[in-house]
């Protein structure tokens, strides 16, 4: 007697959870869409209907998953500013020492830089595209960031105080920001491949001198 109705609940559940992950698929691919387009000709010069046609969907059916154009903007940089201070803060805490800590972070670094190098030329051409709101909270998960850095290299360079440090960090982000521009250029799968070891080898270096 039982069967039937639990039979039908459970294949609604079901039927509910593959609508959900369909739902959050098609808003992955609308920000994956975003990264290109945005860095490519700007957050200014890309519609709504351009961002559906690049994600497989039409203009209107993005407002089924952001309110507008900037609220994707919005949701890009959030998104991966608290990837990088999630991952950053995990980094550290599975390290033994201070120094496996920084080559970590910086391993980890450059694995973004190399896997995103859209999302970073969007960060800096369209940053004040974002609303107040969205600026402030990119602001603020970069910041926390830059200390989880900062906290690392305190622990290696005891005699250098805390604004050098952040010198330091913001000079290594630097270099491993702007590389992927260029090699983005020059056949990306052989200079991503021959990129990796020397920015690792020069962030460290940088990072550890006296």
């Amino acid at each position: 007697m039982t069967g039937g109705p639990e039979t039908s609940t459970d294949g609604t559940r079901g039927a509910a959870t593959q609508r959900g992950q369909a739902k959050e698929l098609r808003r992955l691919a609308l920000l994956s869409a975003a990264a290109g387009l945005f860095a490519q000709n700007g957050f200014s010069r890309v519609s709504l209907e351009d961002l559906g046609a690049a994600a497989g969907v039409s203009g209107p059916a993005v407002y089924r998953h952001f309110p507008g154009k900037q609220a994707v903007l919005g949701e890009l940089l959030l998104s991966v500013s608290r990837d990088l201070l999630d991952g950053g803060l995990r980094v550290v805490s599975e390290s033994d020492d201070p120094r496996s800590a920084l080559k970590g972070l910086i391993q980890f670094q450059v694995d973004f830089a190399l896997s995103n190098p859209d999302v970073i030329r969007v960060q800096d051409r369209d940053f004040g595209s974002l609303s107040d709101a969205d600026q402030a909270e990119v602001r603020s998960l970069q910041r926390s960031y830059v200390e989880t850095w900062v906290d690392v290299l305190a622990r290696i360079h005891t005699d250098v105080d805390v604004p050098g440090l952040r010198v330091r960090a913001h000079a290594a982000f630097g270099l491993i920001n702007s590389t992927p521009h260029s090699v983005r250029h020059h056949g990306r799968r052989i200079a991503v491949k021959s990129a990796r070891p020397i920015l690792e080898q020069m962030a460290l270096a940088a990072l550890t001198s006296a």
